[in-house]
């Protein structure tokens, strides 16, 4: 559903960006003086919380720089972890979502200068060029999983709404740190713009969740989780936006769990990081909620809900999500499954720890997030810790290591890490003048 802008200001604003007018936005925007300052933390970073910190996106932004095709800069959706040479994994399916992670991630590396900066542009110039020029899409959205090299969809993948908004957060965060850079700005602006955000709402107010064998999937992203950055790209674009009321559409159920009431549902404790990676909801709320306070309140919930679940649960061990685990790919839950049981009671719950569960959730409760980091490097990093940091996931009772890392999730990590650190992706992201109109579209203000 399209309906027609009723707003001046926005009917102005839809209208699609001439290149040469959003370079000199985004120039503009980076030379402006800077967000506001991340609130304070209940405890300053120590020496050594910023080494392991550094240590953690020095090695995340690795994988991404190593496991991504040099022929079309896709980056793979897993790898293994432990290995000395950082070659190209024989497995070749690379994931849209890795890819948005990824070309966040080569800011961070470019900002921190843990690489060169030259190959770190032609890396970015690359897949960009591959995902405009070369890369299927309908109506702009994208397979969710592809062959590396030939950009095949894997057989099952469906074209994803969700994945390829996080691939979009990606491509519109390198167009605002490498603004000065013409072809970058040609080819992400070009991306984002052809997505045809109407298209994937099928006649609803409801995005559906993509299209399989060409025809749309019936479930639709209709609650609260990560799906305000799918919402608000479309709210922002200046060529296909959706209309305001579609923000309205959604629900937001309201979790009661140990005292702690919020938005949320019986989802992984990722639904909670995701959006926030890039859009930065700090002291301002639309009028529903205060979603950043709501994403502390998840993670304290899911900090005390770990706990409940006893050993080997505890202040230096805790966090679960979705992750590898010693039977397969699991969506491990949390609040809001029920109420009382034993450790196997909740969803399988086994004694796993998933470190990107307190890595994503950096920004929302730094000094209970790092005390788990520090443990988890300091007690296991002999069997959990490689060359790209943390393996996806461990259960060390049973002496169980993931052999992989995901991309997604060292990329939540490494993201939110910058985040608390210097808010450098909130700051970045936010250069790009959708943004704003989005955030205003959507009825956010100052809180």
């Amino acid at each position: 559903m399209h309906k027609s802008i009723k707003n001046p200001e926005d009917a102005k604003s839809a209208k699609s960006i001439d290149r040469r007018s959003l370079l000199k936005l985004l120039t503009a925007s980076a030379l402006a003086p800077s967000w506001p300052a991340f609130a304070a933390a209940p405890r300053a970073l120590t020496p050594a919380d910023e080494a392991l910190l550094d240590d953690i996106q020095r090695r995340g932004c690795l994988f991404f720089a190593e496991q991504a095709s040099p022929n079309t800069g896709q980056v793979l959706d897993r790898a293994k972890g432990h290995t000395d040479s950082g070659a190209l994994d024989s497995r070749r399916m690379a994931s849209i979502a890795a890819t948005g992670f990824g070309l966040t991630a080569l800011c961070i590396a470019d900002q921190r200068a843990y690489q060169p900066t030259k190959p770190i542009l032609e890396q970015v110039r690359r897949t960009l060029r591959f995902h405009c020029d070369s890369l299927p899409n309908q109506h702009g959205f994208f397979s969710h999983f592809n062959d590396l090299e030939t950009g095949e969809p894997f057989r099952g993948s469906e074209i994803s709404s969700i994945d390829t908004s996080l691939l979009l957060c990606g491509v519109l965060t390198a167009r605002a740190h490498f603004h000065r850079d013409a072809e970058i700005v040609r080819l992400a602006t070009t991306i984002y713009e052809r997505v045809d955000w109407p298209w994937m709402l099928n006649g609803g107010t409801m995005f559906s969740m993509g299209v399989r064998n060409g025809k749309f999937l019936d479930a639709r992203w209709n609650h609260y989780c990560e799906l305000m950055m799918l919402y608000l790209l479309a709210l922002g674009s200046p060529t296909h936006p959706i209309d305001p009321a579609c923000w309205d559409a959604w629900s937001r159920p309201v979790i009661h769990y140990a005292g702690f009431d919020y938005i949320g549902a019986a989802d992984p404790l990722f639904v909670h990081q995701y959006s926030h990676a890039w859009f930065d909801f700090r002291n301002q709320r639309d009028k529903y909620a205060d979603y950043f306070a709501n994403s502390i309140l998840a993670t304290r919930a899911h900090l005390a809900f770990c706990l409940s679940l006893g050993k080997p649960y505890s202040p230096d061990y805790w966090g679960i999500s979705a992750s590898d685990s010693q039977h397969g790919y699991t969506a491990w839950g949390g609040p809001g499954i029920r109420d009382a049981g034993t450790v196997q009671g909740y969803g399988g719950i086994d004694g796993s720890v998933v470190p990107y569960a307190t890595a994503g959730s950096l920004p929302f409760l730094p000094a209970d997030c790092l005390r788990v980091q520090h443990s988890l490097k300091e007690r296991y990093g002999k069997d959990a810790w490689g060359r790209y940091g943390f393996c996806d996931a461990f259960h060390p009772d049973a002496q169980w290591y993931d052999p992989d890392v995901l991309g997604i999730d060292l990329g939540i990590g490494v993201l939110m890490a910058e985040n608390l650190r210097t808010g450098f992706v909130w700051k970045t992201f936010a250069r790009n003048p959708e943004v704003a109109v989005a955030m205003r579209r959507a009825g956010f203000h100052k809180s």
